[in-house]
C-alpha cells in the first residue's frame, strides 16, 4: 500500500485530513513538493496541445509516483463534459431558469459521471460569477443576477458533481467582464464585496465545493491569483474553507512567489512560471518553505477527503447514455421562459395544426453556447427545427432562413432569432496573449520547453495560439443587448403576415425586446443543449410545459441598467445592479426578475411569517397540472444605509394538480439583510418587511403577525387579482 493510501484510510477511519497531508509532505523532496505547485505537463508542449485540441484530456497535476499521490485531473464545464463527445446539458443561464436546485443537482451527477467516464477527477464546473450586466459575454456560464439564486443553483451543482468528481468554483472573484479579463481592475468596496458579489461565493464553501479557481482580473489593485484578501483572508480565515485554490489557466497570475505566499495553491494548467521562478526565490528568502507546505498540504488534505471517489469505476457506457439525453430534454423545457403568451397561442395541439411555418437561420443549425472552455463535443444535436418536426409529425412544416411570408396562412409561425458563438463568449484578444508572453517560460528551456527534457519546442505561430483556435474564436461580450437587425425585420415580417407568430430566442442572457408586445407568444430558449430541439416540441405542444422564470430583469432599454464597458482598464461595482437597480431608480422593468408564464394559473392564497420561514398556501386555479416558483423577498424600510428596496431571501419551485392546494414553506435567509461593516455584520435593529409572490413585481407584503386580510397578489398569467 502506497504512502497516500495509507493515509487515505487513515481518513476514511476518522483521522484528520490535514495532519495526514502534512505527515505526507514531511516525506517529500523540495522538488515533489515544487512539482505539487503547478501542472504536470511542460510548457510548451503543453500551449502546442491546447492550441490544437483544446480539453483533448484531462489536464493533470500534483502527482507524486513515488508516494502513490495521485493527483488530480481537471475537466471543465458547465454545461457539460467538455472531455469526448459527452452530454451537452443547457447552458448554467438556463438552468438558472429553472429557479430547481434538485434538477441542478442532479444534472450535477451526470455532468460527474460523465467526467469520471472520460478519465477527470475535478471538474470547473461551478461558474457563479454575478450577472451583473447582461452584456458579459460568459453571461450564459452562471445562473443570475441575485446573489441568493445563484448560490442556490451553483451549491445544488457542486453537490451534484461531488458524487463522483471534486469541483472547483470560479472565478474568485468579480469576474464579469470579457474581453478586458487579463487588465482590468476591478474597485469595489467593503459592502459591494461582501453583500453582492461574495455571498454566493460562500454558499458553495459552505455546500464543501473542493476547491477555487482564482480570476483573471485584480480586485482592488492585487491580481486574484495573488490576492491575500481574497484567498487567505476572506476564503480560509473568514469562511473556513479548507480545500485548494487553482489559477484560471496560463496567465493565472503575475507574481510567482507572492501567489504562493498569498493562498494560491496551484498554477494551472502546465508547468509554467512557478516552475521557472521558484527555486531561486526560494533561494533568496522571497518565498519560505513553510508557505510550500502549507500550499502542498492544502491541496493534499483535499485529495485524501476525497480518495473514496477514486474507488468508483468508471462507467465508458454512461457518456450521452439515453438517461442523460432524457435528462437534458427534460431540463432544457424546465428551462424554458414563456414571455409572451395572447389568446393563449400556445400550447398548440398537433391535432389542430396542419401547416408550421419556421423561419430563420438559427431554426435548422446547432447553436449550443460558446466555442471557449466549456464547450462540449456531443455526439448529435436535435435542432428547433427536428423539433418542431418531431412533435407534429402530421403537420406540414416549411422552412426558410429569410423568408417571413411563409408564415401566412400557416397555424402556427415559429421564428428563431437570437446568438452565437460569433456573438457571445469567452474570448481572448491574441493581442493580449501577445503582451503577456513574457510570463511563458524560455522556448529553449531544456525541462519546460520538452516533456523529454532534450528538443526544445518553438513557441507556436501566432496562427496557432489558443486565441486563433476555433474553440476560443468567440464573440466575447455584446456590444448591443438588441438582436441582429435582420433578426428583428424578420420578427417584424411574420408578424405583418399572420397573428399565430411563436418567437424563440436563442441567446445566454437578456436581450432588449421592443417588438414583443406585437407578436402572439414568446420564448426564451437560451442555448438549450443537445435535445434542445425536442424540448422546444414539447413545449410547444403542451407535451410540457415551459417551466422557467428569468434569472434576471428584463430591461426596456440598455440605457436602464448599470454602466458596462468591455474595454475599460477600471471599474467599480456598487451595490446596486440589475433589479435592484431598476427598483431604486424607479423603472420599471420590461419583465422582472422571477417573472415567468405557464400553462395553468396560480394564485397565492395566504402567506405569513413563522420564525424566519414563510408558510405560504398556493392553489392551481387552472385546468392542467403545472409548476410554479414562489418568491420571498425582505426589505428592511428606514434603514441607515443604502440597500436593493427589498432583496430576495428564498424561493421554492412547486408543482400541482389542477385545483390542488398547498402550504409550502421558505426559509428566508434573514443574513442577506446584513450589512457589512469595519469586517464585521451588522443587524440594524429595525423591522423586516417580507413579501411574497411569483416575481419580483408581483411580491405583495406578507401581513405582521396578528394582522388579518387577505394578501394581494397576481396570478401567474400577470392578471391582476383583487
Amino acid at each position: 500500500m502506497s504512502a497516500f493510501a495509507e493515509a487515505a484510510a487513515s481518513v476514511a477511519r476518522g483521522a484528520d485530513a490535514l495532519e495526514q497531508a502534512r505527515a505526507l509532505v514531511s516525506r517529500m523532496s523540495l522538488d515533489e513538493k515544487l512539482g505539487c505547485l503547478d501542472g504536470d505537463i511542460p510548457f510548451w508542449p503543453g500551449i502546442v496541445e491546447l492550441a490544437d485540441h483544446y480539453n483533448a484530456r484531462p489536464f493533470p497535476a500534483a502527482r507524486v509516483e513515488r508516494l502513490g499521490i495521485p493527483g488530480f485531473r481537471f475537466g471543465d464545464g458547465p454545461r457539460g463534459c467538455v472531455i469526448g463527445a459527452a452530454t451537452a446539458f443547457p447552458v448554467s443561464m438556463a438552468r438558472g431558469a429553472s429557479f430547481d436546485p434538485e434538477l441542478e443537482r442532479r444534472i450535477g451527477a451526470a455532468i460527474g459521471l460523465e467526467l469520471r467516464a472520460q478519465g477527470a477527477n475535478y471538474t470547473g464546473a461551478v461558474c457563479l460569477n454575478l450577472l451583473r450586466h447582461p452584456a458579459w459575454g460568459r453571461a450564459q456560464e452562471t445562473y443570475g443576477e441575485d446573489p441568493h439564486h445563484v448560490g442556490e443553483m451553483a451549491a445544488a451543482l457542486t453537490q451534484g458533481l461531488q458524487r463522483h468528481v471534486m469541483a472547483c468554483m470560479k472565478h474568485f472573484a468579480l469576474n464579469s467582464i470579457e474581453n478586458a479579463r487579463f487588465r482590468i481592475d476591478v474597485r469595489a468596496g467593503e459592502r459591494a464585496l461582501h453583500e453582492v458579489y461574495l455571498p454566493h461565493f460562500k454558499r458553495v464553501v459552505e455546500a464543501g465545493v473542493a476547491s477555487a479557481m482564482s480570476a483573471y482580473n485584480s480586485v482592488n489593485g492585487e491580481w486574484c491569483g495573488e490576492n491575500r484578501t481574497l484567498l487567505t483572508s476572506i476564503l480560509r480565515e473568514e469562511w473556513g474553507f479548507d480545500g485548494f485554490v487553482i489559477t484560471d489557466f496560463t496567465l493565472g497570475l503575475r507574481d510567482p512567489a507572492k501567489s504562493v505566499e498569498a493562498g494560491c495553491n496551484v498554477e494551472m494548467p502546465h508547468r509554467q512560471q512557478r516552475a521557472v521562478a521558484l527555486p531561486e526565490a526560494l533561494e533568496r528568502g522571497e518565498l519560505s518553505i513553510d508557505a510550500v507546505d502549507r500550499r502542498v498540504a492544502e491541496t493534499l488534505a483535499t485529495l485524501l477527503r476525497f480518495a473514496p471517489l477514486e474507488e468508483q469505476e468508471p462507467r465508458p457506457e454512461a457518456v450521452a447514455c439515453p438517461e442523460h439525453r432524457a435528462l437534458a430534454r427534460e431540463a432544457a423545457s424546465a428551462c424554458t421562459v414563456l414571455l409572451r403568451n395572447r389568446g393563449p397561442t400556445l400550447p398548440a395541439d398537433p391535432a389542430g395544426v396542419r401547416t408550421i411555418a419556421v423561419v430563420g437561420r438559427l431554426a435548422g443549425q446547432p447553436n449550443l453556447g460558446d466555442g471557449g472552455s466549456s464547450n462540449v463535443r456531443q455526439p448529435d444535436v436535435v435542432t428547433a427545427l427536428d423539433g418542431v418536426r418531431a412533435a407534429y409529425p402530421e403537420a406540414r412544416v416549411r422552412h426558410s432562413e429569410s423568408d417571413a411570408s411563409i408564415a401566412e396562412g400557416a397555424d402556427l409561425a415559429l421564428v428563431v432569432v437570437g446568438y452565437g458563438a460569433e456573438d457571445e463568449g469567452e474570448y481572448i484578444d491574441p493581442r493580449e496573449f501577445e503582451n503577456l508572453s513574457h510570463l511563458f517560460p524560455p522556448a529553449d528551456h531544456p525541462v519546460f520547453a520538452s516533456a523529454a527534457g532534450a528538443q526544445p519546442v518553438q513557441p507556436p505561430a501566432a496562427s496557432e495560439t489558443p486565441a486563433q483556435d476555433e474553440a476560443f474564436v468567440s464573440g466575447g461580450d455584446r456590444r448591443s443587448l438588441r438582436l441582429h437587425p435582420e433578426d428583428e425585420a424578420l420578427i417584424e415580417s411574420a408578424a405583418a403576415v399572420s397573428d399565430r407568430v411563436v418567437v424563440a430566442v436563442v441567446a445566454g442572457s437578456a436581450v432588449v425586446m421592443p417588438w414583443l408586445e406585437r407578436v402572439s407568444a414568446a420564448l426564451m430558449l437560451w442555448y438549450p443543449g443537445m435535445q434542445g430541439g425536442h424540448a422546444l416540441g414539447d413545449v410547444l405542444s403542451g407535451a410540457a410545459e415551459p417551466g422557467g422564470r428569468l434569472p434576471f430583469a428584463l430591461p426596456r432599454s440598455e440605457a436602464d441598467l448599470v454602466p458596462f464597458d468591455p474595454d475599460a482598464d477600471r471599474a467599480t461595482y456598487e451595490l446596486l445592479h440589475g433589479q435592484w437597480w431598476l427598483d431604486r431608480n424607479g423603472v420599471e422593468a420590461h419583465l422582472p426578475f422571477g417573472f415567468g408564464l405557464g400553462y395553468t394559473r396560480f394564485e397565492i392564497d395566504a402567506a405569513e411569517m413563522r420564525d424566519d420561514r414563510a408558510e405560504v398556501t398556493l392553489r392551481n386555479a387552472g385546468e392542467r397540472a403545472g409548476s410554479t416558483v414562489v418568491q420571498l423577498y425582505g426589505a428592511v424600510p428606514g434603514s441607515s444605509f443604502e440597500r436593493p428596496p427589498k432583496r430576495l431571501l428564498g424561493f421554492r419551485r412547486a408543482t400541482l394538480e389542477p385545483g390542488e392546494s398547498s402550504r409550502i414553506e421558505i426559509p428566508a435567509r434573514r443574513e442577506l439583510l446584513e450589512v457589512r461593516h469595519a469586517g464585521a455584520w451588522i443587524r440594524e435593529p429595525r423591522p423586516v418587511v417580507y413579501s411574497v409572490g411569483l416575481d419580483a413585481a408581483s411580491a405583495r407584503e406578507i401581513p405582521a403577525p396578528g394582522e388579518s386580510g387577505a394578501l394581494e397578489s397576481r396570478t401567474s398569467d400577470g392578471s391582476e387579482r383583487p
